[in-house]
């Protein structure tokens, strides 16, 4: 017995502060996944805003002008009846996050705070954002009055629905030895999502398929991986390659050096492999556990 998914990632052009050009090729990235039968779309790290903020990200503009993109995805009719993946700086008791916000129809589902930053070479993370070190916890964030509900979960959780579990995963924290993806895959998680923000070197492309290859190998799983594209006003350039992965095949790649603003991949692929897999190779390693309280 089949059980399909249709899933979409992307490489976007976005720039530092363009609250309405990067609001725009958003929802441009979130139709162009409709159209092609996607029920999850993924998109980089820290979209919303631009990821090369620098300093911007002390003011509070930064954080107020974000929610106001988010209100106005939620309100789109373009983004109903998809789970929508997007990435914006949040303050949480006075700390800053550099955070995903997944939503459908109107309503924010969960914020996930990145918890392994990038802090050496080129980044600088740690100068305007903290990690979330409360593992497998979840505490009550209040939502601004701009926004029409009042409290999400915000911290380390999964989403669970009917059909599929899916755990995110942000950038650095796919590079890291204490992956999120591995302790996430024991527990079940079956589709792993990373937003990234990574400036292109020389084979470090090929050292991102390796790294998913290998995670999704080791425990099975679907892996979407999102990146951003251009200079986004800073002196790196970002060069894309979002992909998708299945118990470590490599399934859809998008392109590295592209001009296009806006480029999706989609892929339909069958959760039944994604546990067949586990089966004849995880299945030693794989437990349920249940949490007290």
């Amino acid at each position: 017995m089949g059980r399909k998914v249709t899933l979409a990632t992307c490489s976007l052009n976005q720039w530092a502060l363009d609250f309405e050009g990067n609001l725009e090729r958003i929802l441009r990235s979130i139709e162009i996944a409709k159209a092609h039968g996607a029920k999850y779309r993924l998109g980089p790290e820290l979209e919303i805003c631009g990821y090369g903020c620098a300093d911007h990200f002390y003011e509070s503009d930064t954080l107020l002008h974000s929610f106001q993109v988010l209100r106005k995805l939620l309100e789109s009719p373009i983004t109903q009846d998809i789970i929508c993946d997007v990435g914006m700086p949040i303050m949480h008791h006075n700390v800053r996050y550099n955070c995903r916000v997944l939503f459908l129809n109107r309503k924010i589902l969960l914020i996930r705070p990145k918890m392994l930053m990038a802090n050496s070479g080129n980044y600088r993370e740690m100068r305007w954002f903290s990690p979330w070190k409360q593992l497998r916890q979840v505490e009550e964030y209040f939502l601004p009055r701009m926004i029409q509900e009042d409290t999400v979960p915000f911290g380390d959780c999964v989403l669970s629905t009917k059909d599929t579990c899916i755990g995110t995963e942000l950038c650095e924290e796919l590079w890291n030895p204490k992956s999120p993806h591995i302790q996430m895959g024991l527990d079940g998680v079956e589709i792993f999502t990373n937003s990234s923000a990574s400036h292109h070197e020389l084979r470090k492309a090929d050292q991102r398929v390796n790294l998913i290859k290998s995670a999704t190998t080791k425990s099975g799983g679907i892996y979407l991986y999102a990146n951003q594209r251009g200079c986004d006003g800073d002196r790196v350039y970002y060069d894309g390659c979002a992909m998708v992965a299945i118990n470590g095949d490599v399934v859809a790649q998008g392109a590295q050096f592209s001009l296009n603003d806006v480029e999706v991949i989609t892929a339909t692929l069958d959760l039944e492999d994604v546990r067949s897999y586990r089966g004849e190779v995880c299945q030693p390693n794989m437990f349920y556990k249940k949490e007290k309280g």
